[in-house]
C-alpha cells in the first residue's frame, strides 16, 4: 500500500513538473486547424441531430402515419435519438479521456454518418426509432471531444475565441439541414449528412492529439473515471450545476421551437402558418449570432458567469413574449423564434464552463456527458410535457410550468458554480 501510494505521488510530481514545458505548445491563433475541424465536425452534428425536427412530418407521411400518430411518433423518435446520445455521451466521454480526444472524435462521425444514410432506406418505425439511436450513440461524442481539444490546444487568453468559432460555425448546421430539406427529399437529406460525416474524416490527417492529454497518457493517474463524479460531494455538486446551467436551452428547442407549428395553430391562434423546419431555420440562426455574442461578451468582461447572467436574462424576455405571441401575425413569431435563439446560444458558453470545471483526466467524460445529458433531459421534458398538455392543463400551462421550472433550476447553478475564465486546465483531478 505505502509503495503504491509513493509511486502515485512520484507520477504526480512528474505531469506537475511537465506542467511549464506544455505552456510553449498552447496557441494563441484561434483560426488553426483544430478549430476549423472541430466547428465543421459541430457542424455536421447539428445538421443531423436537428434534421429529425425538419423531416419529422413529411417522413412519418411516408411511413403511412396521419393526425395525431405525427406528434405521438414524432415525440418517441425523438427520444430514442435522444436515449442514445444519453449512453454515447459517457461512451464517448470515458473513451476520450482514457483512449484519447482525437481517436474518439472521429469514431463518432463515422458512427452516425454511416447510421444516416441507412436512415434513408427506413421502412417502417421501428427501423427508423433504431437508427436515431444509433446516431445518437455517434452524436453524443462530438461537441464535448471537439471542445475538449480546442480548449487543451489554446493559450488561456484565447481560448474562447477558439469555442466561440467552434459553436458560430457549429449550429448553422441546422440552418443548412432545413435548406437541404426544402430542396431534396427527407431520404436525400438524411444521406447528405452521412455524405458530409464521412467527408469530414478525411480532415483526421491534419490534426493531432492534444499535447495535454499525450502528456496524461504517459503518467499512472486514473483517467475517465465516470463514477468518480458521484463518490465526491464537491464534484458531484459542480457536475450537477453544470447540467442543470443548459436545461432552459433543450427546453426552448424540444418544446417551443420543435412544436412552434401546434403552438402558433392550436394555442396562439397566429396569422398565417408557421412551418417547424422554417422555425429551426430561424432559431439557430439567431443560436449562431448568440454564440458570438455571449463568447465575445465572455472575453470582454473577463467572466464566463457575467456573459451568462445577461444571457439568461434575455432568455426570460424572449420566452415570455414567446408565451404571450397570442394573435401575432407568423413574421412576428418568427421574429421571436430568431430571438430566442440568440438568447440560447449561450450554450457554447456553457459547454466551455463545463470543460474548464474539471482536471485534464476528467474533462472529456465531463464536457462530453453534461451537454448530452442535457439534450438528453429533454426526454423526460417531452413526456412530462405530453402527459400534462393531455390533462387539463393544456399545451400553454404545461409548456410554462416546465419553462419556470428549467430557468429557475438554470439561475440556481449559474449563482453556484465557480468563475472559470482564464483558467489554466493542464491539472488533475486527485
Amino acid at each position: 500500500m505505502y509503495v503504491w501510494g509513493y509511486k502515485r505521488r512520484i507520477e504526480y510530481l512528474h505531469y506537475s513538473m511537465n506542467k511549464l514545458s506544455n505552456e510553449h505548445t498552447l496557441t494563441h491563433r484561434a483560426l488553426n486547424t483544430m478549430v476549423i475541424v472541430a466547428a465543421l465536425g459541430y457542424f455536421v452534428d447539428i445538421y443531423d441531430l436537428i434534421l429529425f425536427g425538419v423531416v419529422r412530418t413529411p417522413s412519418l407521411k411516408t411511413l403511412g402515419f396521419t393526425g395525431a400518430d405525427l406528434m405521438n411518433n414524432g415525440i418517441f423518435i425523438f427520444n430514442m435519438q435522444m436515449y442514445g446520445m444519453l449512453i454515447g455521451g459517457i461512451i464517448g466521454g470515458v473513451l476520450g479521456d482514457k483512449k484519447g480526444r482525437l481517436s474518439v472524435l472521429f469514431a463518432t462521425i463515422l458512427l452516425y454518418s454511416i447510421a444516416n444514410i441507412a436512415n434513408a432506406y427506413v421502412h417502417n418505425l421501428t427501423q427508423y426509432a433504431v437508427l436515431r439511436f444509433i446516431a445518437g450513440l455517434g452524436l453524443a461524442g462530438e461537441l464535448g471531444v471537439g471542445i475538449t481539444l480546442v480548449a487543451e490546444i489554446m493559450s488561456k487568453e484565447k481560448r474562447t475565441y477558439g469555442t466561440m468559432i467552434v459553436g458560430g460555425v457549429g449550429v448553422l448546421g441546422a440552418v443548412v439541414a432545413n435548406i437541404v430539406a426544402k430542396t431534396f427529399d427527407w431520404q436525400s437529406a438524411y444521406l447528405v449528412g452521412g455524405v458530409l460525416g464521412l467527408l469530414l474524416l478525411a480532415l483526421r490527417i491534419f490534426v493531432s492529439e492534444s499535447g495535454m492529454f499525450n502528456k496524461l497518457k504517459e503518467s499512472a493517474v486514473k483517467k475517465g473515471n465516470f463514477l468518480k463524479l458521484f463518490t465526491s460531494r464537491k464534484n458531484f455538486f459542480k457536475y450537477l450545476y453544470c447540467i442543470l446551467l443548459g436545461l432552459p436551452v433543450w427546453f426552448i428547442i424540444g418544446i417551443l421551437i420543435f412544436y412552434s407549428a401546434e403552438f402558433a395553430q392550436s394555442v396562439f391562434h397566429i396569422q398565417g402558418t408557421i412551418d417547424p423546419g422554417t422555425a429551426i431555420m430561424y432559431h439557430y440562426t439567431g443560436a449562431s449570432i448568440g454564440s458570438l455574442i455571449w463568447s465575445m461578451l465572455s472575453q470582454y468582461l473577463h467572466s464566463r458567469k457575467k456573459a451568462l447572467w445577461f444571457a439568461l436574462a434575455t432568455l426570460i424576455v424572449f420566452t415570455s413574449c414567446y408565451f404571450f405571441a397570442f394573435g401575432f401575425t407568423s413574421i412576428m413569431f418568427y421574429l421571436i423564434i430568431f430571438f430566442l435563439g440568440i438568447s440560447q446560444g449561450y450554450w457554447t458558453v456553457f459547454v466551455t464552463v463545463a470543460s474548464e470545471q474539471f482536471g485534464t483526466n476528467m474533462r472529456a467524460t465531463v464536457t462530453t456527458t453534461v451537454p448530452n445529458f442535457v439534450r438528453g433531459s429533454v426526454t423526460l421534458l417531452t413526456l412530462w410535457f405530453k402527459d400534462m398538455k393531455s390533462s387539463s392543463l393544456g399545451m400553454w400551462n404545461a409548456a410554462l410550468i416546465i419553462g419556470v421550472f428549467c430557468i429557475l433550476l438554470s439561475l440556481f447553478s449559474l449563482y453556484k458554480l465557480s468563475e472559470t475564465f482564464g483558467k489554466s486546465l493542464d491539472y488533475v483531478e486527485e
